[in-house]
């Protein structure tokens, strides 16, 4: 399955698609306050995604996955973020990570299969370590510290990442690294779990997002494999680089996900603003033409959230525009999670009601790759190129 044809091919036929999600989000919204609150990997969620099949959603068919496409993906995206925006973000991942695996010849391909069929049959999730205490993001330019070491045994690896999201809860790492060549080899190593020489460090405690469970993970000499170098290059050729589709299929999902969290915030409003009769006005505050006003507002964000990502799910925005539609969507749902907050004023920021927990959760969104200062000044320097 190539990204294209990932990107434009139909979605594939689902019995009750929309039923299942629906029961999804309202099963996940029940435990979320808890999940926030524990911080802790919340395996019950991914039980649940695995027994409708939605843990394997880009494995290909061919290995007993969906294969599905973009909007189906978002769709999924969405029902699971309204309910609990952490589990989503660790799905995410692994779409992204299914979705480009079997096109990767770098890979051996018994390891494709391995690990899709891992997905579809056990749950197994992956994700990619990249960030590091020193270097931080690579996106920003930099060879990482973490070094595999060549032996008669195999690798030996070493290094520290952190924001390892979904830590506990992953079977596998795709964990980015250098060889110790004279040229090195630089890029994704594969290791398991259960590898001697793994190590969690339960670090992660963080204002929004907290049931990512991502903590730092250390390697201490993990021997791997030698075809566990699954997906590198020399740090002398040009560096991998996810392409346009890979970015516009992130940006959409990650749009999709803080959106979500923004609709749920709108939805405890609408609630909140019905339910809610002052002594003084014997009405409830939604007859009052300025909370109208606010919740229209809040309307009119999302609408143009909800068209430019499905617009971009259908194949209908240019991929070079997926750092900007990361940032305008996620600008517009910290904006209408502002306004409900604003209108809601004291109720919307006790912890005992979910919208404090929906602001702390939507503002996570701008520390994404692309971050908005690379997105606008690339958009700033194309308009000088034209």
């Amino acid at each position: 399955m190539t990204l294209s044809a990932a990107l434009f091919s139909p979605a594939p036929q689902s019995l009750d698609l929309d039923a299942v999600l629906a029961s999804v989000t309202e099963t996940l919204a029940a435990t979320a306050a808890e999940q926030d609150r524990l911080g802790t990997f919340p395996a019950a969620n991914f039980a649940l995604l695995h027994s409708h099949g939605l843990l394997s959603l880009t494995v290909p068919k061919a290995l007993g996955g969906s294969g599905s496409d973009l909007p189906t993906a978002r769709k999924v995206i969405a029902a699971v973020a309204k309910g609990e925006p952490s589990t989503a973000l660790i799905l995410i991942m692994q779409y992204l990570q299914h979705l480009r695996l079997q096109d990767d010849q770098r890979w051996p391909a018994p390891l494709r299969q391995r690990l899709g069929r891992d997905a579809v049959e056990n749950g197994a999730l992956v994700n990619a370590f990249r960030v590091e205490p020193d270097l931080g993001t690579p996106a920003r330019g930099g060879l990482p510290a973490t070094i595999a070491r060549r032996t008669a045994e195999g690798w030996r690896l070493s290094g520290s990442k952190q924001y390892c999201t979904g830590s506990h809860g992953l079977t596998w790492y795709l964990v980015w690294a250098r060889s110790d060549d004279a040229d090195p080899l630089v890029g994704g190593f594969l290791v398991h779990k259960d590898s001697p020489g793994v190590r969690i460090i339960d670090e992660w405690d963080h204002l929004g997002m907290r049931a990512t469970c991502s903590h730092r993970v250390e390697f201490d000499e993990v021997l791997l494999p030698l075809d566990h170098a699954v997906s590198v290059n020399p740090a002398s050729a040009p560096q991998a680089v996810l392409d346009g589709e890979g970015l516009l299929w992130m940006s959409v999902l990650l749009g999709s996900l803080y959106d979500a969290v923004a609709h749920a915030a709108r939805d405890w409003l609408v609630s909140f603003l019905q339910e809610r009769v002052p002594t003084n006005l014997g009405k409830p505050l939604s007859t009052l033409p300025r909370f109208q006003e606010v919740v229209g507002r809040i309307d009119t964000l999302l609408f143009t959230n909800r068209h430019v990502l499905d617009s971009a799910a259908a194949g209908h925005m240019a991929s070079g525009h997926a750092g900007q539609l990361k940032q305008l969507v996620s600008t517009n749902a910290i904006k209408a999670v502002e306004l409900a907050i604003e209108a809601a004023g004291n109720p919307g920021l006790s912890r005992k009601n979910p919208l404090e927990r929906h602001f702390r959760n939507v503002l996570c969104s701008r520390v994404h790759t692309p971050q908005d200062d690379v997105v606008l000044a690339a958009a700033g320097r194309s308009a000088f190129t034209q």
